[in-house]
């Protein structure tokens, strides 16, 4: 995987902020051109790839796994909030069985989106997945249930630790 570089040197005037509207052109754009290519359910299934990877990556750079559950949420939930990826909240968790039911409001990838009926998150879903592969050293599936373009005001996943990796 390539690296995130150093934003500083490379943007000392515009820095690291960007408009929610160009990541989501990227996003839609990339997955748009997916679909064209092979068809929704494996660009689906390239994105949450994607977002698994990446969530991967995320947690291993930005999130210490050497703490009690508790305390890696506090700190998840404060560099999700503060790298204004969405303000995630843990409605429910077993670690034992591997079940979680989380919710994420004012996400990053469809605040906002008009209602189309859809569950439109499959990059959040892998995202999730690659963080609680990395903290519990076992894959999950995550699924979207509730999405801002389905009609809700918050996007819920379930997570359910797997038997073998679907990644």
């Amino acid at each position: 995987m390539r690296s995130l570089g150093d934003v500083s040197v490379g943007r000392p005037q515009l820095g690291d902020s960007m408009p929610v509207l160009v990541y989501r052109l990227f996003e839609m754009a990339m997955h748009a051109t997916l679909v064209e290519e092979f068809d929704q359910k494996r660009a689906d299934d390239l994105f949450r790839g994607a977002g698994h990877m990446a969530g991967k990556f995320f947690a291993e750079n930005f999130l210490n796994k050497d703490q009690p559950f508790e305390d890696f949420v506090s700190q998840l939930q404060e560099k999700l909030s503060s790298m204004r990826m969405g303000i995630l909240r843990i409605e429910r968790a077993d670690l034992v069985d591997g079940k979680l039911q989380l919710s994420v409001y004012e996400d990053l990838d469809c605040s906002g989106l008009p209602v189309t009926g859809e569950q439109v998150c499959v990059y959040d879903e892998g995202l999730i997945a690659g963080i609680l592969e990395h903290y519990t050293g076992a894959p999950f599936t995550v699924r979207e249930v509730d999405c801002w373009a389905s009609g809700e005001r918050v996007c819920r996943f379930h997570a359910e630790k797997n038997n073998a990796a679907e990644y």
